[in-house]
């Protein structure tokens, strides 16, 4: 009612302000990186990943995600789950911890990986005596890109498990339903949009992290270089074309996030958080 209220000078300054930086800041760089990708033709692009470091890459992030996406589906669910129906003690401890990657930088994130499992780590030497190595190879790639997205799903379940109570689950196990089934015919489904948000999220993350994959991975072109890391590589050797093209990719993962995430607001009946 305030905003409605305000003088029609206000408003219209408001929505020119919001206008204008969704320009600015959303569509003009979006423009640049499709205009920019496609300005020599399609065949040129479609050429642009052909390249077999390029896709190293993408076959790199997409076995990325395709890892740390279900298990932080999985962590996801049960921290929601254990948070929102259950008291138990340093159960606000184990809230703090979920926000922790919210707080700490990805780059700070990648060193804390390299003090542990690097050559030179607390437990790096033992492992690399074993022959596994974590530090500038996949494995590596996959604990901080877990690390960095894990509280995606469980962040977008916590509040709607504590919106909607205990009251059917009890209801179910006063039917005789076990753990279990009340937790797959009951939980599951009043939570499913928030969960399938949390998981376009955290897909969306884990194929487009940068920081942290950049210090864990040592940059080896053809190996460990995962598409943000590619695009730099490929800007840094003036590679426009073939950098816009695989930026490209992520562009459209980005545009495509938008429209599942209007898909699930609409199929719930209401905004997502």
């Amino acid at each position: 009612m305030i905003a409605i209220s305000e003088p029609k000078a206000v408003r219209w300054t408001l929505i020119a302000v919001t206008a204008i930086f969704l320009v600015l800041f959303l569509f003009l760089p979006l423009a640049i990186v499709l205009t920019t990708a496609l300005g020599q033709g399609l065949t040129l692009y479609f050429a642009s990943f052909t390249d077999p470091d390029t896709l190293t890459s993408i076959r790199l992030t997409l076995l990325t995600a395709a890892i740390a996406v279900p298990l932080n589906t999985l962590f996801g669910l049960a921290a929601a789950w254990a948070i929102a129906k259950f008291d138990f003690p340093a159960k606000s401890l184990l809230v703090t911890l979920i926000d922790l990657p919210f707080s700490v930088s990805p780059v700070v994130a990648g060193l804390i990986f390299v003090l542990l499992f690097g050559a030179r780590g607390l437990l790096g030497p033992a492992l690399i005596a074993h022959g596994v190595h974590i530090i500038f190879a996949v494995p590596g790639i996959i604990l901080v890109t877990v690390f960095v997205t894990f509280p995606f799903v469980a962040r977008e379940l916590l509040p709607t498990m504590q919106a909607q109570g205990n009251d059917d689950e009890e209801a179910a196990l006063t039917l005789g339903a076990s753990g279990l089934q009340t937790f797959l015919r009951v939980t599951l489904p009043n939570v499913k949009w928030a969960l399938l948000y949390g998981v376009i999220l955290c897909n969306a993350r884990a194929m487009g992290e940068f920081g942290a994959v950049a210090v864990v991975s040592g940059r080896i072109r053809g190996l460990t270089n995962t598409m943000p890391l590619q695009i730099e590589v490929l800007y840094q050797d003036y590679n426009y074309v073939a950098a816009f093209a695989v930026a490209s990719l992520l562009a459209l993962l980005a545009l495509v996030t938008l429209v599942v995430k209007a898909i699930v607001e609409w199929r719930s009946g209401e905004p997502v958080a």
